[in-house]
């Protein structure tokens, strides 16, 4: 019985850290480059003048209102 309690440690220790950091892996691969990729693809033919006017025109801003 001696040392149980630092061997099983040390195999509990490598086992969360290897669980954290296939989630992390997981999340950045999965999640993280999809999203910026989305945004990236958003933003490329984005125009903002366009989307205030349409805003401007549906009556959505108060400061602005339509013609």
């Amino acid at each position: 019985m001696r040392g149980l309690l630092a061997r099983r440690m040390k195999f509990h220790l490598l086992g969360a850290f290897l669980v954290s950091m296939g989630c992390a892996t997981l999340y950045k691969f999965g999640i993280a480059e999809p999203r910026k990729q989305a945004y990236a693809d958003f933003y490329r033919n984005y125009d903002p003048m366009k989307d205030f006017e349409a805003m401007k025109a549906a009556g959505v801003l108060e400061s602005a209102p339509p013609k």
